[in-house]
Protein backbone atom coordinates (compact mmCIF):
# COMPACT_ATOMS: atom_id res chain seq x y z
CA UNK A 1 0.00 0.00 0.00
CA UNK A 2 1.30 3.61 -0.84
CA UNK A 3 2.52 5.75 2.16
CA UNK A 4 0.19 8.64 0.35
CA UNK A 5 -2.93 6.96 1.46
CA UNK A 6 -2.04 6.39 4.91
CA UNK A 7 -0.83 9.98 4.30
CA UNK A 8 -4.28 11.05 3.57
CA UNK A 9 -5.91 8.70 6.63
CA UNK A 10 -4.05 10.87 8.89
CA UNK A 11 -5.05 14.08 7.89
CA UNK A 12 -9.13 13.26 7.35
CA UNK A 13 -8.21 11.50 11.03
CA UNK A 14 -6.83 15.30 12.51
CA UNK A 15 -10.07 16.54 10.49
CA UNK A 16 -12.64 14.45 11.98
CA UNK A 17 -11.04 14.45 15.44
CA UNK A 18 -10.83 18.77 15.57
CA UNK A 19 -14.88 19.03 13.90
CA UNK A 20 -16.75 16.23 15.26
CA UNK A 21 -16.58 18.01 19.16
CA UNK A 22 -16.15 21.73 17.89
CA UNK A 23 -19.83 22.68 17.03
CA UNK A 24 -18.21 23.84 13.47
CA UNK A 25 -19.84 20.46 10.91
CA UNK A 26 -18.05 17.79 10.62
CA UNK A 27 -19.58 16.89 6.89
CA UNK A 28 -18.91 20.90 6.04
CA UNK A 29 -14.80 20.30 6.32
CA UNK A 30 -14.97 16.45 5.27
CA UNK A 31 -16.89 17.84 2.21
CA UNK A 32 -13.97 20.36 1.17
CA UNK A 33 -11.39 17.68 2.34
CA UNK A 34 -12.41 15.19 0.18
CA UNK A 35 -12.26 17.42 -2.93
CA UNK A 36 -8.95 17.59 -2.30
CA UNK A 37 -7.54 14.10 -0.12
CA UNK A 38 -9.54 11.76 -2.08
CA UNK A 39 -9.14 8.15 -0.60
CA UNK A 40 -7.92 5.84 -3.81
CA UNK A 41 -10.49 3.50 -2.54
CA UNK A 42 -13.98 2.52 -3.54
CA UNK A 43 -16.86 5.12 -2.80
CA UNK A 44 -18.43 2.78 -0.83
CA UNK A 45 -15.42 2.42 1.37
CA UNK A 46 -15.14 5.91 1.54
CA UNK A 47 -19.17 6.45 2.67
CA UNK A 48 -18.38 3.73 5.49
CA UNK A 49 -14.76 5.35 6.31
CA UNK A 50 -16.73 9.25 6.85
CA UNK A 51 -18.87 7.99 9.33
CA UNK A 52 -17.29 4.86 11.02
CA UNK A 53 -13.55 6.75 11.82
CA UNK A 54 -15.81 8.41 14.52
CA UNK A 55 -15.83 5.51 16.41
CA UNK A 56 -12.14 7.34 17.27
CA UNK A 57 -13.66 10.41 18.16
CA UNK A 58 -15.99 8.62 20.80
CA UNK A 59 -13.35 6.32 22.13
CA UNK A 60 -11.70 9.97 23.47
CA UNK A 61 -15.03 10.96 24.99
CA UNK A 62 -14.86 6.99 27.27
CA UNK A 63 -11.57 7.51 28.03
CA UNK A 64 -12.34 11.14 28.93
CA UNK A 65 -15.00 10.66 31.13
CA UNK A 66 -14.88 7.04 32.66
CA UNK A 67 -15.56 8.09 35.76
CA UNK A 68 -18.77 9.45 35.02
CA UNK A 69 -19.80 7.32 32.11
CA UNK A 70 -19.18 3.99 33.87
CA UNK A 71 -21.74 3.15 36.81
CA UNK A 72 -19.85 -0.18 38.35
CA UNK A 73 -17.23 0.23 40.90
CA UNK A 74 -15.34 -1.92 43.43
CA UNK A 75 -15.71 -0.66 47.29
CA UNK A 76 -14.36 -2.91 49.93
CA UNK A 77 -14.26 -5.42 47.34
CA UNK A 78 -18.03 -5.14 47.00
CA UNK A 79 -19.51 -4.23 43.47
CA UNK A 80 -20.82 -0.94 43.81
CA UNK A 81 -23.58 0.50 41.19
CA UNK A 82 -23.77 4.04 40.83
CA UNK A 83 -27.57 5.56 40.35
CA UNK A 84 -26.72 8.59 39.48
CA UNK A 85 -24.97 7.62 36.10
CA UNK A 86 -27.63 4.82 35.42
CA UNK A 87 -29.76 7.92 35.61
CA UNK A 88 -27.81 10.22 33.09
CA UNK A 89 -27.39 6.70 30.60
CA UNK A 90 -31.22 6.70 30.59
CA UNK A 91 -31.53 10.45 29.99
CA UNK A 92 -28.67 10.05 27.35
CA UNK A 93 -31.01 7.10 25.86
CA UNK A 94 -33.82 9.33 25.74
CA UNK A 95 -32.05 12.21 23.81
CA UNK A 96 -30.91 9.70 21.43
CA UNK A 97 -34.09 8.38 20.50
CA UNK A 98 -35.75 11.09 18.23
CA UNK A 99 -32.53 11.54 15.96
CA UNK A 100 -32.57 7.14 16.17
CA UNK A 101 -35.68 6.76 14.98
CA UNK A 102 -35.83 9.63 12.41
CA UNK A 103 -32.63 8.62 10.84
CA UNK A 104 -33.75 4.73 10.43
CA UNK A 105 -36.65 5.97 9.01
CA UNK A 106 -35.13 8.70 6.68
CA UNK A 107 -31.71 8.72 6.47
CA UNK A 108 -31.01 7.61 2.52
CA UNK A 109 -34.03 10.33 1.54
CA UNK A 110 -32.54 12.86 3.94
CA UNK A 111 -29.19 12.26 2.15
CA UNK A 112 -30.11 12.40 -1.48
CA UNK A 113 -31.91 15.55 -0.62
CA UNK A 114 -29.68 17.40 1.61
CA UNK A 115 -26.26 15.76 0.74
CA UNK A 116 -25.09 18.10 -1.38
CA UNK A 117 -22.57 21.80 -1.17
CA UNK A 118 -25.30 24.13 -1.23
CA UNK A 119 -26.81 22.60 2.10
CA UNK A 120 -23.92 22.57 3.84
CA UNK A 121 -22.57 25.70 3.37
CA UNK A 122 -26.70 27.47 4.22
CA UNK A 123 -26.39 25.15 7.28
CA UNK A 124 -23.25 26.31 8.32
CA UNK A 125 -23.57 30.24 7.93
CA UNK A 126 -27.32 29.93 9.56
CA UNK A 127 -26.50 28.06 12.56
CA UNK A 128 -23.37 30.32 13.06
CA UNK A 129 -25.75 32.96 13.08
CA UNK A 130 -27.64 31.42 15.07
CA UNK A 131 -24.67 30.86 17.45
CA UNK A 132 -24.38 34.59 18.17
CA UNK A 133 -27.83 35.14 18.40
CA UNK A 134 -28.05 32.93 20.97
CA UNK A 135 -24.99 33.58 22.95
CA UNK A 136 -26.32 37.81 22.53
CA UNK A 137 -29.45 36.61 23.57
CA UNK A 138 -28.17 34.72 26.84
CA UNK A 139 -25.40 36.90 27.64
CA UNK A 140 -26.79 38.43 31.08
CA UNK A 141 -29.06 35.00 31.83
CA UNK A 142 -28.65 32.95 34.63
CA UNK A 143 -28.62 29.57 33.63
CA UNK A 144 -31.53 26.99 35.16
CA UNK A 145 -29.52 23.89 35.04
CA UNK A 146 -26.09 24.27 35.95
CA UNK A 147 -25.11 20.58 36.68
CA UNK A 148 -25.93 17.24 34.89
CA UNK A 149 -27.72 16.19 38.04
CA UNK A 150 -29.95 19.08 37.53
CA UNK A 151 -30.73 17.62 33.48
CA UNK A 152 -34.36 16.68 33.66
CA UNK A 153 -35.63 13.75 31.54
CA UNK A 154 -38.02 16.50 29.89
CA UNK A 155 -35.15 18.77 29.35
CA UNK A 156 -32.94 15.74 27.90
CA UNK A 157 -35.84 14.84 25.45
CA UNK A 158 -35.79 18.69 24.14
CA UNK A 159 -32.00 18.58 23.59
CA UNK A 160 -32.77 15.24 21.66
CA UNK A 161 -34.88 17.02 19.63
CA UNK A 162 -32.62 19.60 18.61
CA UNK A 163 -30.27 16.98 17.58
CA UNK A 164 -32.79 15.53 15.11
CA UNK A 165 -31.54 19.07 13.40
CA UNK A 166 -28.29 17.98 12.62
CA UNK A 167 -29.42 15.06 10.34
CA UNK A 168 -29.16 17.77 7.73
CA UNK A 169 -25.71 17.85 6.54
CA UNK A 170 -23.79 20.68 7.65
CA UNK A 171 -25.81 21.70 10.69
CA UNK A 172 -22.95 19.86 13.24
CA UNK A 173 -24.45 17.28 15.47
CA UNK A 174 -22.95 19.45 18.56
CA UNK A 175 -23.86 22.48 17.33
CA UNK A 176 -27.46 21.88 17.10
CA UNK A 177 -27.75 20.17 20.84
CA UNK A 178 -25.43 23.22 22.25
CA UNK A 179 -27.62 25.58 20.57
CA UNK A 180 -31.03 23.80 21.82
CA UNK A 181 -29.51 23.40 25.60
CA UNK A 182 -28.47 26.91 25.58
CA UNK A 183 -31.91 28.04 24.56
CA UNK A 184 -33.54 25.58 26.87
CA UNK A 185 -31.66 26.92 29.89
CA UNK A 186 -28.55 25.16 30.44
CA UNK A 187 -24.85 26.46 30.79
CA UNK A 188 -22.42 25.83 28.21
CA UNK A 189 -20.28 23.65 30.21
CA UNK A 190 -23.52 21.00 30.70
CA UNK A 191 -24.49 21.72 27.43
CA UNK A 192 -20.46 20.50 25.72
CA UNK A 193 -20.66 17.80 28.54
CA UNK A 194 -24.32 15.98 27.56
CA UNK A 195 -23.47 16.52 24.14
CA UNK A 196 -20.78 14.25 23.62
CA UNK A 197 -22.24 11.75 25.95
CA UNK A 198 -25.06 11.83 23.74
CA UNK A 199 -22.43 11.51 20.62
CA UNK A 200 -21.71 7.46 22.59
CA UNK A 201 -25.20 5.98 21.11
CA UNK A 202 -25.26 7.96 18.30
CA UNK A 203 -22.37 7.76 16.50
CA UNK A 204 -22.04 3.94 17.82
CA UNK A 205 -25.39 3.04 15.74
CA UNK A 206 -24.07 5.01 12.82
CA UNK A 207 -21.29 3.55 12.15
CA UNK A 208 -22.54 -0.13 12.87
CA UNK A 209 -25.13 0.47 9.84
CA UNK A 210 -22.50 1.69 8.29
CA UNK A 211 -20.46 -1.41 8.66
CA UNK A 212 -23.26 -3.61 7.88
CA UNK A 213 -24.03 -2.15 5.07
CA UNK A 214 -20.22 -2.32 3.67
CA UNK A 215 -19.82 -5.34 4.88
CA UNK A 216 -17.26 -6.61 6.51
CA UNK A 217 -14.62 -7.84 4.09
CA UNK A 218 -11.89 -5.59 4.22
CA UNK A 219 -8.71 -5.27 2.03
CA UNK A 220 -5.53 -5.45 4.09
CA UNK A 221 -5.25 -1.68 2.80
CA UNK A 222 -8.67 -0.60 3.72
CA UNK A 223 -8.58 -1.83 7.40
CA UNK A 224 -4.97 -0.22 7.76
CA UNK A 225 -6.57 3.18 6.70
CA UNK A 226 -9.75 2.73 8.61
CA UNK A 227 -7.53 1.80 11.50
CA UNK A 228 -5.27 4.68 11.21
CA UNK A 229 -8.17 7.20 10.41
CA UNK A 230 -9.47 5.35 13.88
CA UNK A 231 -6.19 6.22 15.99
CA UNK A 232 -5.59 9.71 14.67
CA UNK A 233 -9.45 10.76 15.29
CA UNK A 234 -8.85 9.50 18.74
CA UNK A 235 -5.75 10.94 19.92
CA UNK A 236 -7.14 14.29 18.25
CA UNK A 237 -10.11 14.40 19.92
CA UNK A 238 -8.78 13.77 23.29
CA UNK A 239 -7.08 17.62 22.62
CA UNK A 240 -10.05 19.24 21.03
CA UNK A 241 -12.52 17.81 23.70
CA UNK A 242 -9.81 19.64 26.33
CA UNK A 243 -9.76 22.43 24.43
CA UNK A 244 -13.39 22.90 23.73
CA UNK A 245 -14.17 22.61 28.01
CA UNK A 246 -11.59 24.82 29.04
CA UNK A 247 -12.28 27.77 26.36
CA UNK A 248 -16.18 27.50 27.50
CA UNK A 249 -15.34 28.20 30.67
CA UNK A 250 -13.98 32.14 30.00
CA UNK A 251 -15.62 32.51 26.39
CA UNK A 252 -18.71 31.76 24.78
CA UNK A 253 -19.43 30.06 21.24
CA UNK A 254 -19.71 33.31 18.93
CA UNK A 255 -16.06 32.59 17.45
CA UNK A 256 -17.44 29.21 16.24
CA UNK A 257 -20.40 31.37 14.67
CA UNK A 258 -18.03 33.15 12.84
CA UNK A 259 -15.91 30.59 11.34
CA UNK A 260 -19.03 28.89 10.46
CA UNK A 261 -20.19 32.00 8.37
CA UNK A 262 -16.88 32.25 6.77
CA UNK A 263 -16.36 28.70 6.13
CA UNK A 264 -19.86 28.53 4.36
CA UNK A 265 -19.09 31.37 2.39
CA UNK A 266 -15.57 29.39 1.20
CA UNK A 267 -17.76 26.10 0.47
CA UNK A 268 -20.48 28.16 -1.59
CA UNK A 269 -17.18 30.10 -2.98
CA UNK A 270 -15.50 27.17 -4.16
CA UNK A 271 -17.79 25.10 -5.46
CA UNK A 272 -19.72 28.38 -7.58
CA UNK A 273 -16.50 28.89 -9.08
CA UNK A 274 -15.32 25.44 -9.98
Amino acid sequence: MEFIEILKAIILGIIEGITEWLPISSTGHMILADEFIQLNTSDAFKEMFFVVVQLGAIMAVVVLFWNKLFPFSLKDKKLEIKKDIFDLWFKVIVAALPAAVIGLLFDDMLNAIFYNYQTVALMLIIYGILFIIVENRNKNRVPKVETLEALTYKTALMIGLFQVLALIPGTSRSGATIIGAILIGTSRFVAAEFTFFLAIPVMVGASLLKLLKFGLAFTASELTILLVGMFVAFIVSVLAIKFLMGYIKKHDFKAFGYYRIVLGIIVLAYFLMR
